[in-house]
């Protein structure tokens, strides 16, 4: 049975997927139900957290060596994905213990790096999969009157090769794949679609302001509530990873003040002059650090520790323990100032404000001072 949402992309219709999370969930449900009710299921349902339902036939659903197990294969819809079509498979055992505890098997990967979702030596299996497959389990336990404990595997087949062709071993990641995804589904989209959607709202707000503020994504605008900077009358529009793009088409509009606000894991790409920040195209941020923490005096023993980082904030700790956090990141916003005003050249005022969700707010480059102080 196939997964039946689309999104529109321009004249097309894109057909939407279900993350690994999604499979790993819908599998372990069904390996439960196995297990507690001995009767396989011919159809998992569950609801993601982006509300919508998932129903589709499992791969397979047996027992084996008294342990039940349940395997989905991953739908990526019309997304490139190099998960797309691996069976997803939870292995569920009973135990003497009294709570659910789960872990990765075969195919899926272990953090070997500090600053990940998961800690180090834990499977990389995220939070909100964790909680998803945590809570399917759950369910079947309540709808049964099982009280016991169980155990829930989750493994990959062919995720480990798989896994090359990601950016896992660079982060810090070993053996496989990680379980991800935080709405439980995939949307597909064309990068021009996203890019004139953008242009298009940057062109309805410069209608009403010659101010505006852009940000990639929900941190973002997370971040500008939580600073009440979204409260001050001036528009904001998510630019999602394609800020070049989005600082011509503010300028072409006329905008006159423009504030780019980001976390410092998409904005550090910045300061090498790097406008297009999805990994697949740069992924220079340890790199940066290291360059800019060079320049700061930092010894071979700190730019090594940060060329081994698995991400921005484990960066950050790093340079804070070495004294060097506050001046890295003052040569940092430099530099981000630099290649702002020479993308948008003198078109209109261009500044940029940096935080971490681990660290709160790290700078504001001056015009972005002069900005937020007028209004």
């Amino acid at each position: 049975m196939s997964f039946d949402h689309s999104i529109r992309s321009g004249q097309r219709l894109l057909r939407c997927g279900y993350t690994t999370g999604t499979c790993a969930a819908l599998a372990a449900q069904g390996a439960a139900r196995l297990l507690l009710t001995g009767q396989a299921p011919q159809e998992i349902t569950l609801l993601t957290p982006k509300g919508w339902e998932v129903s589709v036939c499992p791969d397979l659903c047996r027992m084996q060596q008294g342990a039940a197990v349940c395997s989905m294969r991953k739908d990526a819809g019309d997304d490139a994905d190099v998960t797309d079509g691996l069976p997803v498979t939870a292995t569920v055992t009973r135990t003497d213990a009294t709570d659910i505890v789960i872990d990765g098997g075969k195919g899926v990967g272990r953090v070997t790096k500090p600053g990940l979702d998961q800690p180090v030596g834990a499977a990389a299996i995220n939070h909100v999969p964790r909680q998803m497959i945590w809570q399917q389990v759950k369910d079947v336990c309540r709808e049964t009157g099982y009280n016991g404990g169980l155990s829930v595997i989750i493994s990959v087949e062919g995720g480990e090769e798989a896994a090359r062709r990601t950016f896992n071993p660079q982060l810090g990641v070993e053996g496989g794949l990680s379980i991800l995804g935080t709405s439980g589904i995939v949307e597909p989209m064309s990068e021009q679609a996203i890019v004139d959607t953008i242009a298009l709202e940057i062109h309805q707000q410069a209608a009403v302001s010659r101010q505006l503020i852009l940000t990639p994504g929900n941190y973002g605008m997370d971040f500008l509530h939580g600073q009440g900077w979204d409260r001050r009358g001036v528009p904001v529009v998510k630019c999602s990873n394609f800020l070049g793009e989005a600082l011509d088409c503010a300028a072409m509009e006329g905008t006159e003040q423009l504030l780019l606000v980001g976390h410092i894991g998409k904005l550090v790409k910045v300061a090498g002059g790097i406008m297009n920040t999805h990994s697949r195209y740069a992924d220079c941020r340890t790199e940066l650090f290291c360059a800019h923490a060079a320049m700061c005096g930092a010894g071979t023993a700190v730019c090594c520790a940060l060329m081994e980082a698995a991400t921005a904030d484990a960066c950050l700790e790093i340079l804070n323990e070495a004294g060097l956090g506050d001046a890295v990141m003052d040569s940092l916003l430099s530099a981000i100032q630099q290649h702002l005003e020479h993308r948008v050249g003198n078109r209109c005022q261009v500044g940029a404000a940096v935080f971490s969700n681990q660290f709160g707010l790290l700078g504001i480059t001056p015009p972005a001072k002069e900005m937020l102080q007028q209004w």
